[in-house]
């Protein structure tokens, strides 16, 4: 089991929404250190007081994690003043939320920057750590639109896929190099933290759009048992057993849940 109390925990993308609030219920369970990265240095510097207030020691880095140079930089210092990380919870992600003939060169680029490369940027300068000590925990937050496609996320949706196929294959490769470390994807559908402003759900009741604070504290919840996944709602795990549909099929019965028109009002955080 990954314990939580003495850790010291990486959080991206920690200045606002789920990786506030994980890095919050990690230091309510007795983690030693936080170490908060993130964009804007001024947006984390009242998370870090309140990780202290929570009896936690936090650092604050400004850290571009789509910029494998900047990544080094800040790993290097992180490592030269903690001596190690326990547990890295690659959060940092972006979204366009716009149809194919949209999107930008620059906003494709930027997704797979932020979803997709930034999580090797971040994951080897520590994972070389745990491996030596064997032990460790590497967490994922992918998305549900890691296991199926979905209107007006061409860009999106293909990120999570490579976030999802990322954290299996270093998964089974740690298993047998490193069976101590482990790792954890999450796969929520949409979380109400502003990323997705303005999106809907036709069914509710069984796809709602998930509150952060619960998803925060499921997201350490698996990462202290060791869960290999961790999937939001629970019928977002009926995905695989509807692949044997053919394509068609399957379109329609996202289509009668509304998945595919989910993103017809996304405004995003910029409204």
């Amino acid at each position: 089991m990954t314990a939580m109390q003495g850790a010291t925990v990486l959080v991206t993308g920690a200045a606002a929404g789920l990786g506030r609030l994980v890095s919050l219920e990690a230091a309510r369970r007795g983690a030693r250190h936080l170490v908060l990265w993130d964009l804007d240095l001024s947006r984390l510097e009242p998370v870090a007081d309140e990780v202290r207030r929570l009896g936690a020691a936090a650092s604050t880095h400004a850290c571009d994690v789509g910029d494998a140079a900047a990544v080094r930089a800040a790993a290097e210092e992180v490592l030269a003043t903690t001596g190690g990380v326990d547990v890295v919870v690659n959060n940092a992600g972006v979204v366009s939320g716009r149809p194919l003939l949209e999107l930008t060169d620059e906003q494709i680029e930027r997704t797979f920057r932020v979803n997709v490369l930034a999580l090797y940027w971040v994951t080897r300068p520590f994972l070389a750590g745990m491996v030596e000590r064997g032990r460790g925990h590497v967490v994922t937050i992918a998305s549900a639109a890691g296991l199926v496609g979905v209107a007006r996320q061409t860009d999106y949706a293909a990120s999570k896929h490579a976030a999802v196929g990322f954290d299996e294959s270093l998964r089974v490769e740690l298993a047998r190099s490193a069976p101590g470390v482990r790792t954890t994807v999450v796969c929520p559908y949409y979380v109400d933290t502003g990323m997705f402003a303005g999106v809907r759900t036709r069914v509710p009741w069984l796809l709602p759009i998930l509150r952060p604070e619960p998803v925060a504290r499921r997201i350490v919840d698996a990462v202290e048992r060791d869960r290999p996944m961790l999937v939001m709602p629970p019928i977002v795990r009926l995905l695989p057993a509807l692949r044997v549909l053919p394509p068609r099929a399957f379109d329609r019965v996202m289509d009668l849940f509304g998945v595919n028109r989910s993103m017809d009002e996304f405004r995003g955080h910029g409204g």
